[in-house]
C-alpha cells in the first residue's frame, strides 16, 4: 500500500492539470477553458500593443540566433543547440518570419504582406493569443505529463483508443484537450509527447491532424459569421460525427498509415498490455503512483516548463508568422484556390447543394486560414450551404495560420505536403457526411 503522500502527489497536480486544460468554463457568457482564459486575461493586462511588440522582439530575436548558430556556431549548450540549430529550410523560413512581423507591425512594404487579411492579422490577432496560450500552457503541461494521469488514464483507454483508432489510450488526454480546449494545446501536448518518446511518430501524426480541432469557442465565432447561431446543437454534433468518422478512417489511408512506429527517444515505446491479477483500472493506480512516486520536485517542474515555453515561443512562432502569411497571400491575391474548387462545381451540385459555385471557391481556401471560408460564403442566401461549409471548415482541421502552422513549427513530424494531402483527404471523408446531416436538418 502506497503512503499518502503519493497518493496526493498523483491526485493534486493530476486533479489541476485536468481543470486547467480540459474543464470547459463559462466566461461572460462564452465557453473556454482556464489556460485560454489566463491567456487571455494577460493580453488584455498588457495591452495588445505590448504584446504584439515582444511577439516580434521574439520571433526576430529566434531568426538572429538561428542564423548564428546554424550556419556560423554551434552552441555547447544542448537546449540552445535543439532550438536553434536546424535545416535551411527552417533558417529561411524564420528569417522570412521576422521580415513580415517587421514589416506588418510597422506597416512598411507590400499591402499583400502587412494588410489586416495577411501578415496584419496573423501578428495582430492570431500570435498574440499563441504568445499566451504557450506561456500558460507550457508551463503547466507538466501537471498532465508527469505526476500519472495519462499513465492511469491510458491503462483504462487503452481498450478503446487502439481498436477505434490505432492509438495508445494516453492519448485520450490529448484529445481530450484538444476538442474541449485549443487545437494548438493539443499540438503542444503531442509534440511534448512525442520528443519524450512516448508516442511513435505516427502516433504524433495522427494524433496532430486528427484530433487538434478548433474550440468551442472557435465554433461559436464562425456560426456567428453565418448567421446560424441558432443552430448551434445540430452545427456542433454535425462537427462531432463527422470528426469521429474521419478519426477512425485517416489513421488507416496513406498518408498517415505509411509513417513509421519510429521513437524520437528510443527505448520508451510504452506497454499497454495489463498483467494477470490486474484490471485496466487497478493496473492504472499501479502505473500512475509508479510515475507520480518517481516526478520531479517543484524546481524542476518549473526548469521543464520553461523549457517547453521557450520552445514554442521561439520555434513555432517564427513559423506561424511566415507560413501563415504566404498561405493568406496565396488566398487573398491569387485564384488558386478557385481554379482548385472549380471542377467539384457539378459534384457540388449533384450533393443537391444550393449556390455551388461558390461554395466551390471555398472548398479549398481553409488551408490557409480557417475563418475564410465562412467569410466568403457568408453573403449566400442559402441556409443549407452556409451551414455545410462552416461545418466544413472546422472538420478540415488543417489551417497554415494556426493549427498547420504550428504543427509545422513543432517536433511532429509531417511536413508541408502531407499536410494539404491530409487536408484533402478530411475534405473527401467529411463532406458527404456534413451534407447528408445538414440536408436532414434543412
Amino acid at each position: 500500500m502506497r503512503n499518502t503522500a503519493t497518493l496526493l502527489k498523483f491526485i493534486i497536480p493530476s486533479l489541476i492539470g485536468v481543470l486547467m486544460f480540459i474543464f470547459p468554463i463559462s466566461v461572460d457568457g462564452e465557453t473556454t477553458i482556464p489556460v485560454a482564459f489566463l491567456a487571455n486575461l494577460l493580453n488584455e493586462s498588457l495591452g495588445y500593443d505590448t504584446v504584439v511588440l515582444i511577439v516580434v522582439i521574439i520571433i526576430n530575436i529566434s531568426a538572429l540566433l538561428t542564423l548564428i548558430f546554424s550556419w556560423i556556431y554551434r552552441p555547447e549548450n544542448a537546449f540552445l543547440a535543439n532550438l536553434f540549430t536546424v535545416n535551411p529550410v527552417w533558417v529561411i523560413l524564420r528569417i522570412v518570419g521576422a521580415v513580415f512581423s517587421i514589416m506588418a507591425i510597422m506597416t512598411i512594404g507590400p499591402e499583400a504582406i502587412n494588410s489586416d487579411i495577411t501578415g496584419g492579422m496573423l501578428l495582430n490577432d492570431l500570435l498574440p493569443t499563441l504568445f499566451a496560450v504557450f506561456l500558460f500552457a507550457g508551463i503547466l503541461l507538466p501537471l498532465l505529463l508527469n505526476y500519472g494521469l495519462l499513465e492511469f488514464v491510458g491503462s483504462i483507454f487503452a481498450k478503446v483508443m487502439r481498436p477505434l483508432f490505432t492509438l495508445p489510450g494516453r492519448s485520450t488526454v490529448d484529445n481530450l484537450a484538444s476538442w474541449v480546449g485549443d487545437g494548438t494545446v493539443g499540438v503542444l501536448l503531442t509534440s511534448k509527447q512525442y520528443e519524450e518518446g512516448f508516442y511513435s511518430e505516427r502516433e504524433a501524426a495522427v494524433i496532430a491532424t486528427t484530433f487538434s480541432v478548433v474550440s468551442i469557442t472557435f465554433t461559436i465565432v464562425i456560426l456567428d459569421l453565418i448567421g446560424l447561431m441558432n443552430y448551434f446543437g445540430a452545427f456542433y454534433l454535425t462537427v462531432l460525427v463527422a470528426g469521429l468518422a474521419a478519426a477512425f478512417i485517416m489513421p488507416r489511408i496513406p498518408p498517415l498509415s505509411l509513417i513509421g512506429d519510429n521513437y524520437y527517444t528510443e527505448g520508451q515505446d510504452v506497454d499497454e498490455t495489463i498483467p494477470k491479477g490486474h484490471n485496466p483500472f487497478s493496473w492504472g493506480y499501479k502505473k500512475a503512483l509508479d510515475r507520480a512516486e518517481s516526478a520531479d520536485g517543484f524546481v524542476d517542474f518549473l526548469k521543464d516548463g520553461i523549457k517547453t515555453v521557450g520552445d514554442m515561443w521561439f520555434a513555432v512562432l517564427p513559423i506561424v508568422m511566415a507560413i501563415g502569411t504566404l498561405g493568406t497571400m496565396l488566398a487573398e491575391y491569387t485564384p488558386v484556390f478557385t481554379w482548385l474548387g472549380a471542377p467539384f462545381v457539378p459534384v457540388l451540385e449533384i450533393m443537391g447543394i444550393p449556390e455551388a459555385v461558390a461554395a466551390s471557391e471555398t472548398l479549398f481556401i481553409g488551408f490557409t486560414d480557417m475563418f475564410l471560408p465562412a467569410i466568403l460564403i457568408e453573403g449566400v442566401s442559402a441556409d443549407i450551404t452556409r451551414f455545410i461549409i462552416g461545418a466544413l471548415s472546422i472538420t478540415q482541421l488543417i489551417y497554415l495560420s494556426e493549427v498547420g502552422g504550428v504543427i509545422l513549427g513543432s517536433k511532429v513530424p509531417v511536413g508541408l505536403g502531407k499536410l494539404f494531402i491530409i487536408f484533402l483527404l478530411r475534405t473527401v471523408i467529411t463532406l458527404p457526411i456534413i451534407t447528408v446531416i445538414a440536408h436532414i436538418i434543412f
